[in-house]
């Protein structure tokens, strides 16, 4: 069922650092540093190093989102997003836990009903369940990708100002379940849609062996089962007007239960921009304030990350990437779960302040017919990388009880393909299909 919300003011639960509509301002690090409605027991931005991965990716980029990414697809990771107004309802039954918290009961359980009001929806978990295990990564995980949800819900619903988001709180059957926001047709958006999602059961035959293709080793159950949990957030927002960019981000955790009671898990995702045309400022902007997030936690994640992004949004059949990158990563569980866990929840923060400057300077541009063509047909390529490429996408499509409403969100409104459509020489459209060809260091 989609619900529609009230309008969602910007008050304590949100504070960004912007200028003008038009104006590009470089974000404070103090307005990144902790998150708006921080998960029980988090410590805050701090830097680490280190991080690593596991054996199949040292040796080199891995040419797909892996499982995770997979599963978001197949349970609605892969989103679409849109900015509108953010309106608030009741949104999930009494018996989900969300009461007030009685006199006498532990700090605690304040903090997590304060953290839960930020939110689109409550969490997938029943609260008792996340109140019992503050400090359980599963619980960490889940509140920042509530959180994640609401901070880029919140800032395009400024930025727009027009349509609305509805809210879908849906169940998957095998366990868990996930909450779309989607909004389509706004002022300035097309189509946008932040979702998350938290699922839990055990591992298809298909997604084993999709990660034991990755050097992965996995240790069945005596019945022959793989226990697994899985949760992220993902989003994709297409802008209208062809001067401001199309961002796409994806972070998530995964955990494994063997026979012998081990765990296995690993966290994976990234964020990533595709412009229509190229502007050499806005490219900057992104690529440093990704660069920062990262540099928080390692000099060399940075350049590691930008390129296995590049490697891995390619169309092949057109010898061109989707985008001008970002980062990308996947099977990341080493040194430790809390230092991977800052660096994502690091990353995740730096996904507004990377976006919404380029969406609030151009999303007011004059554009001329022909530049609106060529924004149709750069979404043809999107699509066509989505459908024919991505991993996550093909998984869940070809998975029974896939969500396919969730896993399509990803795709814009319109789209256009042209039989033999070839730029003009040294034109603006040319200009951005030698990056794409050829991809650049933004930062250096």
């Amino acid at each position: 069922m989609a619900l529609y919300l009230g309008r969602l003011g910007t008050g304590p639960c949100w504070r960004a650092a912007w200028g003008g509509r038009g104006e590009l301002r470089a974000w404070s690090r103090r307005s990144t540093a902790r998150p708006i409605c921080r998960p029980p027991g988090t410590a805050g931005t701090e830097q680490t190093r280190g991080l690593g991965h596991g054996p199949t990716v040292r040796g080199g980029p891995w040419p797909g989102t892996g499982l995770a990414a997979a599963l978001g697809g197949l349970v609605g990771l892969a989103a679409a997003a849109a900015f509108g107004h953010v309106q608030r309802a009741e949104m999930v039954p009494k018996s989900s836990g969300a009461r007030s918290p009685s006199p006498g009961k532990p700090e605690e359980e304040d903090e997590l009903a304060r953290r839960c009001k930020c939110f689109m929806a409550l969490p997938v978990t029943d609260l008792h369940e996340l109140r019992r295990r503050p400090g359980d990564m599963k619980t960490k995980m889940e509140l920042l990708i509530l959180e994640t949800q609401a901070q880029v819900c919140q800032a395009l619903a400024q930025v727009d100002g027009g349509a609305s988001f509805s809210v879908d709180r849906w169940e998957r059957k095998e366990g868990g379940g996930g909450i779309s926001c989607v909004l389509q047709d706004g002022r300035v958006f097309e189509k946008a849609g932040v979702s998350i999602s938290v699922v839990h059961g055990n591992l298809s035959e298909e997604a084993a062996k999709q990660m034991r293709s990755r050097g992965k080793t996995l240790k069945k159950t005596k019945d022959g089962k793989l226990p697994f949990c899985a949760m992220g957030v993902s989003s994709v927002i297409h802008p209208k007007n062809p001067h401001a960019p199309t961002i796409h981000f994806n972070y998530r955790y995964f955990e494994i239960e063997e026979a012998d009671g081990n765990k296995q898990w690993w966290f994976g995702g990234g964020c990533d921009l595709t412009p229509t045309y190229l502007n050499q400022e806005d490219a900057v902007h992104f690529h440093r304030t990704l660069k920062e997030a990262c540099d928080q936690h390692g000099p060399d994640l940075y350049p590691k990350f930008k390129k296995w992004c590049d490697d891995y949004f390619f169309i092949a059949h057109r010898g061109e990437r989707r985008g001008i990158g970002g980062i990308f990563f996947d099977d990341l569980d080493s040194p430790s779960k809390e230092e991977v866990f800052r660096f994502v929840q690091s990353c995740a923060q730096a996904v507004v302040p990377s976006y919404i400057p380029l969406v609030k300077k151009h999303c007011d541009d004059s554009f001329t017919p022909q530049e609106k063509l060529w924004q149709q047909l750069r979404r043809g390529r999107y699509v066509e990388f989505n459908l024919l490429y991505d991993r996550g996408t093909k998984f869940g499509l070809f998975t029974p009880g896939s969500r396919i409403e969730s896993i399509l969100m990803s795709l814009p409104l319109t789209a256009r393909w042209e039989y033999m459509h070839s730029p003009s020489e040294n034109s603006k459209e040319a200009e951005i299909l030698e990056v794409l060809r050829h991809p650049r260091d933004w930062v250096h």
